[in-house]
């Protein structure tokens, strides 16, 4: 019995489409089925915070992908402040977006995003899934809020191309994310698919613009959202849309370099029709680089294969389309490898600068009765710690001043530290909160969003003399914010400290403000 073998056509046509994928994996070592893919043309990989235990162990880790496959894409999400992979276990030393966008000094981001830049490119990474170009126009935003640089398209944009020039100095990639806007979304697309429901102008008024000031500044690739805009594309995700993809960003913003998906294992991408179909979509309208998700195998990796060549024998997907897409990719690979030939290795190691610390407490917006409360309270006050569940793309990263008081010895020996702690979580008893006794510093993040925090708040300020510090995305309000920090890294973390253990005469208060 014969066995037929593979055409010399299919067997390249398998290797270009190879080309334009990038899973993930599990594990902190390099597996033997994806390095076999890697020699066999596969377009990169993808690292998240499970994957990286240390600089020099992701170092070793890039280095093996880099021996199966030179040209590989090796790509993060690090987005230098609540969204952090290289710094998943401590918390990331950096600010994060709103607080840059709130200082509004855009030489001040664009040495911190090259900082980042160099950080990367000592570990070995030349793709980053960063800036954030969203524009939070939605304070109940689910998924985007401190990872946005503001709700003002002139603040994103000026901001966003000063990240993009910094990151890419270092000799990374840029990857300005999500097109065509997520910040105008009550749902997270990790676990549903969103709906905005703008028109093409009010597009091109807000969205579009911080998409044309990276594109101006030079971000060599860009990634697609998993939101329906129905008054655009009344069908398909802008990921799967060619009036989207091609229409939008690569006719009317002039962009040329590589357009990135976000992850088809989110359920607004594939949660309706699969992982193999995701891609098969995303290629036809134009993607060119297609993230597949966090823990891929090469079984997964064969049926997408599997289901793009039918998809061509169908006529659904054309031969040149996916050539065009490998291409780029290939195209990119070699950009970023004579980029980072030109830079030194030199990463910070993931030291905090004083002189951040001082620049994160300026973005903060303090109250006239948090202002009163730290001098009347100086150091000497009960923590009540409000745990909500963390959105997909932040994970499970330490946060805010418990990420400090963990990774250092200043921040153990700290007032903050020293006072008794409630952690108080949803399900826990209403009553759990009144264990702590006055006076209460409140610490949780975007804490309007949640009724089980508002509640315990609530409660608290009935009984107990309160500060309540909120260190995401506040309400436009701030009732629930007498201190809100706009981020919750590490760095912002060692802020507050620095904050909550000054000297008695606190700083005046700030009038709030969200650019």
């Amino acid at each position: 019995m014969s066995v037929t073998q593979p055409s010399a056509t299919d067997t390249a046509l398998r290797r270009s489409i190879a080309a334009t994928l990038l899973p993930g994996f599990v594990g902190t070592t390099l597996p033997a089925w994806l390095e076999e893919r890697l020699r066999n043309g596969l377009g990169g990989v993808c690292v998240f915070g499970q994957n990286v235990e240390s600089v020099a162990q992701l170092r070793a880790l890039t280095d093996a992908i880099y021996a199966a496959n030179p040209d590989a894409i090796v790509a993060i999400d690090e987005e230098g402040g609540d969204v952090t992979r290289l710094y998943y276990e401590t918390g990331s030393p950096f600010p994060g977006n709103a607080v840059l966008g709130r200082l509004g000094d855009d030489a001040y981001t664009e040495g911190i995003a090259r900082r980042v830049g160099e950080e990367l490119h000592a570990a070995g990474v030349n793709l980053d899934f960063a800036p954030d170009v969203d524009i939070n126009s939605n304070a109940d935003n689910p998924v985007i809020g401190v990872r946005s640089f503001g709700s003002l398209p002139a603040v994103v944009a000026e901001q966003g191309a000063a990240w993009t020039r910094g990151l890419q100095s270092a000799g990374v990639a840029v990857c300005a994310k999500h097109f065509p806007g997520h910040g105008d979304t009550a749902a997270d697309s990790h676990l549903e698919l969103p709906v905005v429901d703008l028109t093409l102008d009010q597009l091109r008024e807000r969205e579009l613009e911080p998409f044309r000031a990276v594109i101006d500044a030079g971000a060599r690739t860009v990634m697609t959202s998993h939101i329906l805009l129905p008054r655009i594309d009344p069908d398909l995700p802008a990921t799967f849309s060619r009036t989207i993809v091609e229409g939008l960003l690569r006719d009317e913003l002039g962009f040329g370099g590589v357009v990135v998906t976000d992850a088809l294992d989110m359920h607004g991408a594939s949660g309706e029709r699969g992982i193999p179909e995701a891609a098969v979509l995303a290629l036809a309208a134009g993607c060119d680089l297609l993230c597949i998700g966090t823990e891929n195998t090469d079984a997964q990796l064969a049926e997408i294969e599997d289901a793009v060549l039918a998809a061509v024998a169908e006529g659904r997907v054309a031969v040149s389309r996916i050539e065009e897409a490998a291409g780029r990719v290939l195209g990119l690979a070699l950009a970023v490898r004579t980029d980072g030939a030109a830079h030194e290795v030199a990463g910070g190691a993931g030291v905090i600068d004083p002189a951040d610390v001082r620049r994160a407490v300026e973005a903060f917006d303090i109250s006239g009765h948090a202002a009163a409360w730290l001098r009347a309270h100086h150091g000497r006050y009960s923590v009540v710690r409000v745990d909500t569940v963390a959105n997909i793309a932040i994970g499970e990263a330490p946060w805010g001043p418990f990420a400090e008081v963990a990774a250092e010895a200043s921040g153990a020996s700290s007032a903050f530290a020293a006072n008794p702690l409630v952690v108080f979580t949803e399900g826990d008893h209403p009553d759990l909160v009144l264990a702590a006794q006055s006076p209460v510093l409140v610490v949780g993040k975007d804490n309007h969003r949640h009724a089980f925090a508002r509640a315990a708040i609530d409660r608290l300020r009935a009984e107990r003399d309160v500060l309540v510090v909120d260190m995401g995305w506040p309400s436009d309000d701030r009732r629930y914010a007498d201190i809100a920090t706009f981020g919750a890294s590490r760095l912002v973390g060692r802020a507050l400290i620095e904050l909550l253990d000054g000297e008695p005469a606190a700083p005046e208060a700030v009038d709030g403000h969200t650019p």
